[in-house]
This record gives C-alpha cells, structure tokens and sequence, in this order.
C-alpha cells in the first residue's frame, strides 16, 4: 500500500471519529447563567451563592465523593464556602497559634470536633445532602458553609454573578440556588424544572432576594463570653 493511500485512510478515520465526537461534546459542554442578587448593588454577594443541577433522571452508579481542606487561620475559617459531593471528607486542621473548637449544629452535618491545638487537625465525613453552617465555639467572628450535594453539576458564580456548570449532559434537570444571604423559603421558591440540550444550554438569569442574615449564637445555644487573657483556651499552652 502506497503512503499516499495510508494517509488518506487515516484521514477518513480522523472524519469519522470527530463526527462521532461532537455530538457527545455539544451534549456535555458548559451549563451558563447569571445571578442578580436583589436589591441590586449587592452583585459580590453572587459568590456566596451556589447553583446546581438535579437531574430528573439520574443513571446508574453514584456521584463520586470529593476531599477538601477547611483551613483555621487569622481567626479565620478559609475558604469560607465549601461545595461538596455526599460522600466527601474535610479536613479542619487548626494553622493558628491558639486552641479552635469547630462545631456545626445545622442539617447538613450536625458534629462537634472539642477543643484541638494549634499543629492538630480533625476529619469530618459529610454522608449526606445538606447545609453545614460551621463555626468556632471559641471565636465568635468564625464562620463558613459547606453545601452538600446529591448532584456533580455546580458552581459558584463570580463578583458579577456569572457561572458555568461543566460536563452536564443534555436531559432534564431541576435548578436549585443556595445563598448565605437569603431566606430559605425564597430559595425553594427558585427552584425550577430545566430541559438541557444541544443548543439551549443557558439558564438565563436568576433573580436572588437578599435578607439580614441571623446572628449566631455558641454551641449551647448561649451568647458568646467575652474573652477572658487568663482563660488558657485563648493562648497556645507552652
């Protein structure tokens, strides 16, 4: 066989696998949208919001768990949300130079790691769906959120508002929105069927209420002490 006649063969093998490819890639290619937080002005509040796709018809097998860091610092809980896959593992290593108590008594994952020093770390397995408001027992300023999933297609929009859920495969769905700032009645009341195609694969904008958000209080359900120099909680022990 002559090395013309190979390459044009190969090239007719090329032909076909690109047209056998693109449909699957026009059917799992990115899921865009736009979050107005109103009332407007608030748009860097988008990045506190999350948005997902339930599909209606979910195949065989289940959503592959994931593992994050949510890291103690500066009086700090970083990042401060946390989007997550059922199944998945944080890590709560404590980088600050003083004792943490991390604790969540939400419906996403209720738990309560005591008091750990600094160099030391706890695990938490989140086994369901969910909402986990975290924060420090010790420190009331400490706060963050990790938002459970049943679903691999989410995300977090940016400052503007703008997100992109990738790989979503063409199919019906239900669109849910969480937001820190928002009630959860105006949450659920946002939520709406969506058919995802080859074409139309944006989900236009969504229009989020913004509320106050309710102070917190410690994990006996008590207002926070103020704190106290001679307390060794709030110092590394030598």
């Amino acid at each position: 066989m002559t090395i013309a006649l190979w390459r044009k063969r190969l090239c007719c093998l090329a032909v076909v696998f690109l047209l056998r490819m693109s449909p699957l890639s026009a059917q799992e290619a990115a899921v865009t949208g736009h979050v107005l937080m109103e009332p407007s002005g608030k748009s860097a509040m988008a990045s506190s919001t999350v948005v997902w796709l339930a599909p209606q018809d979910p195949g065989p097998g289940s959503v592959a768990p994931m593992h994050a860091v949510l890291q103690q610092k500066n009086k700090m809980f970083e990042p401060h949300l946390l989007v997550l896959t059922t199944g998945s593992t944080v890590e709560f290593p404590n980088r600050d130079p003083w004792f943490h108590n991390v604790f969540s008594l939400f419906n996403g994952k209720k738990f309560d790691l005591g008091l750990y020093e600094a160099g030391t770390s706890r695990t938490v397995h989140f086994d369901r769906e969910g909402v986990s408001y975290i924060f420090c027992n010790i420190h009331p300023e400490m706060s963050a959120v990790i938002v459970v999933l049943a679903s691999p297609y989410f995300a977090v929009p940016d400052k503007q508002g703008e997100f992109s859920i990738t790989n979503v495969p063409a199919g019906r769905y239900v669109l849910h929105v969480w937001s820190e700032n928002s009630q959860p009645s105006a949450l659920q009341a946002l939520a709406r069927e969506v058919q995802i195609g080859e074409t139309n694969r944006n989900v236009g904008a969504i229009r989020v209420p913004v509320s106050a958000p309710a102070a917190h209080k410690n994990k006996y359900g008590q207002e926070y002490e103020p704190p106290s120099p001679n307390n060794p909680i709030y110092a590394q022990p030598r």
